[in-house]
């Protein structure tokens, strides 16, 4: 490897002596290859440190289309992998200076890539997002008779104040309602994460995102799972089922692998 070329680490996962899928490749187009050490393999392509650098990549995480695209082409490595085989995902751009230091990672961590990979293992990841239309009818209350005794003024802070209760309770619905769809979706997965709630311009939506889970589900109940998501949105509300999904929420380790 040349002095201008980096490591990019995708994924680990056991090595189980499988070769990489034929004509994977992954960011900028590079093609996927393995480094096998301590029973386990990597997955890493060879990149160029005048794109993958510290310097350049403080630059590239800024375009949006080119972060969008490292990201796909990272994820669809990643989903390959573990289309084959349980493997805790890296997380994006993870960039080593060469394969010594994957090597180095292999060895100094296999116990903990083994209690991930345990972790995960015949389980899939699944998100689930809840949305609550904002109660805007509500939010500003037609004008109630005997606003002139009061002013115009009174009678505005009067429908505002009513407004702000109005909202706030509706949140509170939406709040708690999400709670419920929460504590059943649990019930059925291994492990669950509640993620921070995505602002509406990534989201894309004007609704109130009020969950956005991630749960860790044995495959032999993906089905149960994907029904009781039936029954929760037919009790009302929206709810949006993503998934099945490589393990990103539940394979990372404790204290991530990027030096």
């Amino acid at each position: 490897m040349t002095a201008d070329a980096g490591t990019y680490l995708y994924a680990v996962a056991g090595d189980s002596g499988t070769p990489v899928p034929e004509g994977l490749t992954g960011v900028a187009g590079t093609p996927v290859r393995a480094v096998r050490a301590s029973g386990l393999v990597a997955y890493v392509s060879t990149v160029s440190l005048d794109e993958f650098g510290e310097e350049p990549l403080s630059r590239s995480m800024e375009d949006l289309d080119w972060l969008d695209a490292t990201a796909r082409a990272h994820h669809h490595v990643v989903e390959a992998v573990a289309a084959e085989s349980p493997a805790v995902p890296v997380r994006l751009v993870t960039v080593y200076s060469g394969d010594e230091q994957v090597l180095a990672l292999l060895e100094e961590r296999g116990d903990d890539f083994g209690e991930a990979l345990s972790r995960v293992a015949g389980r899939r990841e699944w998100g689930v997002k809840v949305y609550a239309e904002p109660d805007d009818q509500a939010a500003e209350p037609a004008e109630q008779g005997g606003g002139a005794a009061t002013g115009p003024g009174a009678a505005y802070l009067k429908r505002r104040q009513a407004g702000l209760r109005s909202r706030e309770e509706a949140w509170r619905r939406a709040a708690a309602r999400a709670e419920r769809v929460h504590d059943v979706l649990a019930s059925i997965a291994v492990a669950s994460r509640r993620h921070r709630a995505q602002d509406p311009q990534l989201s894309g939506r004007k609704e109130w995102m009020v969950l956005n889970g991630a749960y860790l589900v044995d495959d032999d109940r993906a089905e149960e799972f994907a029904r009781a998501v039936d029954d929760l949105r037919a009790q009302g509300g929206e709810l949006e089922l993503t998934g099945p999904w490589a393990p990103y929420s539940f394979a990372t380790l404790d204290e991530g692998v990027a030096p």
